[in-house]
């Protein structure tokens, strides 16, 4: 498997958990991935599935604020996801 190969199949694994049960997170992934996920590099990649690796209601505490973020990169990483649609 070539670089690019894994890299798209990470991409397509990280789409799918992109997916949540909670509708609230669902819906604000569901825009954040058709606004900025294909232009994610490699480093913000790696942040994304930290973070999905969370269960749904302690990432949701994340993305609306009631928790702060652990780290700057999480933060940057909330900033882009959270952001208003241009």
């Amino acid at each position: 498997m070539t670089t690019l190969d894994a890299l798209s199949a990470n991409k397509g694994r990280l789409r799918w958990q992109c997916r949540r049960a909670l509708l609230e997170l669902d819906l604000v992934l569901e825009r954040f991935l058709a606004r900025d996920f294909d232009a994610l590099d490699e480093e913000a990649l790696g942040t994304l599935a930290e973070m999905l690796a969370l269960d749904d209601y302690a990432l949701w505490a994340l993305v609306n604020g009631s928790q702060p973020a652990p780290n700057a990169r999480w933060q940057a990483m909330l900033a882009r996801m959270t952001a208003p649609a241009a």
